[in-house]
């Protein structure tokens, strides 16, 4: 196939001019993906994307994990269309509003009050904020495990990309790992009656083991600060209750977003009555300003979160998910081995959330060779940060994708051999929380050829 990536590095060149960072989400930045690669999608459906050149992908990270049920999904796209003709903005709330609520509260096992908001820094950090104001604390616990809980002081401060962030607001956030009982005690010890909440994911890429989740719970309970899950990731992806559902695990808070409306722009901080209620107008308790958008609440991204949620309702979708996620495990694992891959290319993750990771001729993780297997996939027709699925991949989705991995993995396999420089076009990609550019990035690289045919 010809694949032409001229008019993305036209647009490249501008977005960086206009914009810091030549794009409004660091996951979707220049460093890190190849430079053969496609620089701007104009469209996409189902499973499919279309760049700017005219180029046709099929998608493993689907917006960065928020669209789950596919890229322009009917069924949420004819409810956004309805609701638009009625206007999306008022000066007092929408209908809709309660009735999204109602929805969403419907599938959460254990949360009685809900509010909205656009993205999921906003909720998470609305979280901290209840949690600060019922416990008179100020250092939270979070997992350091998980990457990405905030763009706010409070998470970035503990990232190597901690730039303007005061070494004060850096030292209130401490961090535990998953899956490790003993070094949240040991915070607990260290900042005995300080910590006003745990933070973390239900899981990552593993299940909890021995009961993590239900020790965590039962450690803030004995310290009185309050047990928060961040369900971005793993609400309607791992079910439509979240993780909160499969694990049988009550949070005090949690938060949701992403696949909540299909990659509609609405997130949602959930949880007990006795904490959500603080941030309302009826109680005699000291008021917190918890969440308060103009557009928190628009209402076509309310009717695409009711209509996804009725759509998880009524069709087995999660299921589907890990239906596609485990048959494309097993066959790339399959095809891995046979190419005597195992001990540089591994596939791993929940089935609805899998990854990929990369090593060099010396068994070191490596950016050069990830780059190098995502340029090679985009070759054949597959781009993807991630092999993050969707209900809308098909079984010829899946035997594209192992076809594209085949001819990948051969490269790979060559430059193991004969070194990477001969194979890997341009520069690696690069981590996101890096405390400088790399001295690749620090300069828009020069008219490399984006034109190739295979």
């Amino acid at each position: 196939m010809t694949q032409s990536f001229d008019r993305s590095r036209e647009l490249q060149h501008k977005a960086h001019s206009l914009i810091p960072g030549g794009c409004h989400t660091y996951a979707k930045g220049d460093d890190q993906f190849p430079e053969l690669s496609p620089g701007f999608f104009v469209r996409g459906k189902g499973s499919h994307v279309w760049d700017v050149d005219g180029n046709e992908f099929i998608e493993y990270g689907m917006g960065c994990r928020a669209v789950a049920l596919g890229h322009a999904f009917e069924p949420v796209l004819e409810a956004v269309r309805e609701e638009l003709a009625n206007g999306t903005n008022f000066c007092r709330p929408a209908v809709l509003e309660v009735e999204c609520a109602e929805e969403l509260l419907s599938v959460l096992p254990f949360a009685e009050m809900c509010k909205f908001s656009k993205n999921g820094s906003d909720a998470t950090t609305a979280a901290i904020k209840l949690a600060r104001a019922h416990t008179g604390r100020e250092i939270i616990a979070i997992c350091q495990d998980h990457p990405f809980f905030s763009v706010d002081d409070w998470f970035i401060g503990t990232t190597a990309i901690s730039g303007g962030i005061p070494e004060s607001t850096q030292k209130q956030t401490q961090t535990f790992r998953y899956n490790d009982p003993e070094s949240l005690e040991h915070l607990f010890k260290k900042f005995p009656g300080q910590i006003c909440a745990v933070i973390l994911e239900p899981a990552k890429y593993s299940d909890p083991e021995n009961g993590f989740l239900h020790r965590v719970k039962e450690l803030c309970a004995a310290d009185g600060c309050l047990f928060v899950l961040d369900e971005m990731i793993t609400g309607f992806r791992w079910d439509k209750g979240g993780g909160q559902a499969v694990y049988d695990i009550e949070p005090d808070l949690s938060t949701f977003g992403k696949a909540l409306a299909n990659g509609f722009a609405l997130s949602a901080l959930a949880g007990k009555r006795k904490y959500m209620e603080c941030g309302g107008l009826y109680h005699d308790k000291q008021r917190v300003f918890l969440l308060s958008t103009t557009h928190g609440a628009e209402t076509h991204a309310l009717s695409a979160g009711i209509a996804t949620i009725r759509y998880y309702k009524e069709n087995p979708v999660t299921n589907v998910m890990h239906a596609i996620g485990e048959t494309l495990k097993t066959r790339l694992n399959q095809l891995i081995e046979a190419k005597q891959l195992s001990d540089y290319v591994s596939v791993f993750g929940m089935r609805s959330n899998m990854v990929f990771a990369t090593r060099d001729e010396h068994l070191q993780p490596s950016q050069s060779f990830r780059c190098l297997l995502m340029q090679e996939l985009i070759r054949h027709g597959v781009i993807g940060p991630s092999l993050v699925n969707s209900y809308s991949h098909s079984d010829e989705d899946i035997d594209k994708t192992v076809f594209a991995f085949d001819k990948a993995l051969d490269v790979y396999k060559a430059a193991l051999s004969t070194g990477i420089d001969k194979w890997l076009v341009g520069r690696p990609s690069q981590m996101v929380y890096e405390n400088y550019n790399k001295p690749q990035f620090q300069n828009f690289p020069g008219n490399v050829s984006t034109t190739d045919s295979f």
